[in-house]
């Protein structure tokens, strides 16, 4: 593998869109691109001998949808960095795939040179964001107010795990990170969604974030 260039995947399903952005990773010094796919479920299906570092993830994809995606597109590459990239700044689709481990959402209308600079941010620990999205992250948490009181026990390798899961891991990555199996990180993540009262990662995410427990 070429290690002077960074290693980039797209799910996208608009060919035209695609090609293009193919071209531009291509054609620039510094990034590669090793994996263009038209669903989520294609892309799970297919592992590149030579794995990508950032993903570019469309939201509105046949089949499974982006922000779906991130979750078991996490399992199957722990150190993969996602990057959404849609014409959608809705703040549910914003938050949703924040919640389930995206590094950072990106409108299609970015210009070139400033997506190329969000990849290698993102690849670099970053969180980049278009300003309209950013405005709405943070006019989204403005709106909800002080965080609420809630009357949970969570042990302190739940809420390691829900700190883990907030910033991105994968359940192979928390449970690396934590020195348990992944079975055992599934058994703390049902304790934690008894214990709040929801049923995905992104609600636990999003209800934990807004409670101030991660």
């Amino acid at each position: 593998m070429d290690h002077e260039t960074l290693p980039v995947a797209i799910v996208e399903d608009d060919r035209g869109t695609l090609q293009g952005l193919r071209m531009l990773i291509d054609g620039t010094p510094g990034y590669r691109c090793v994996g263009a796919w038209g669903s989520v479920e294609e892309a799970l299906a297919r592992s590149p001998s030579d794995p990508p570092r950032v993903l570019l993830l469309d939201i509105d994809l046949p089949g499974m949808a982006g922000s779906d995606g991130v979750v078991p597109l996490l399992d199957r590459h722990p150190d993969l960095v996602v990057l959404m990239l849609t014409v959608y700044d809705e703040e549910r689709d914003v938050f949703e795939s924040i919640c389930n481990g995206a590094r950072g959402y990106l409108l299609k209308s970015t210009p070139p040179a400033r997506l190329l600079e969000a990849i290698a941010e993102a690849a670099g620990g970053g969180a980049p964001m278009s300003p309209d999205v950013a405005y709405k992250v943070i006019r989204l948490f403005r709106r909800t107010g002080p965080p609420p009181r809630i009357d949970v026990s969570l042990t302190e390798r739940e809420l390691e795990l829900l700190g883990l899961l907030a910033e991105g891991h994968s359940y192979q990555a928390a449970g690396e990170a934590m020195g348990i199996t992944v079975n055992t990180v599934r058994n703390h993540v049902r304790s934690i969604y008894d214990k709040l009262h929801v049923h995905s990662r992104s609600e636990a995410v999003s209800k934990a974030i807004r409670a101030g427990l991660v």
